[in-house]
């Protein structure tokens, strides 16, 4: 997967929001007001840090070389992933879609219930 693949993937969840709050370097992407992604504007090969699961994210950095512990983030709740191309895109894609779904599921039902009928 290359920059742009992650950009689309992360922006077609229902609710995915595209920012840059802590500057250019970093394309956060939020869904209900919280950060599910961060992907590395300029980091050559492309990173991108996503929320996992504790005991996930440790096994995770165990199995994969491309994956270590969050950069400049709760390095027990996040992980960075490095696509150097020893990470399939597809399983990219799946912890994309754990990052989400861990965030959404933390979100105030109502929130959640918009999520659910703009998706459709």
């Amino acid at each position: 997967m290359d920059r742009t693949a992650l950009r689309r993937y992360c922006e077609a969840k229902p609710g995915a929001v595209a920012e840059h709050p802590f500057g250019p370097d970093a394309l956060v992407m939020k869904v209900g007001g919280r950060i599910f992604a961060i992907i590395g504007e300029d980091d050559d090969p492309v990173t991108i840090s996503l929320k996992c699961e504790p005991a996930l994210a440790a096994g995770l950095r165990a199995a994969h070389n491309a994956v270590s512990p969050g950069y400049h983030l709760n390095k027990r709740h996040w992980n960075t992933v490095t696509l150097d191309g020893t990470a399939s895109g597809s399983d990219v894609r799946d912890w994309i879609d754990d990052s989400y779904d861990l965030v959404v599921e933390r979100l105030p039902r109502r929130v959640r219930d918009g999520l659910e009928t703009e998706s459709g």
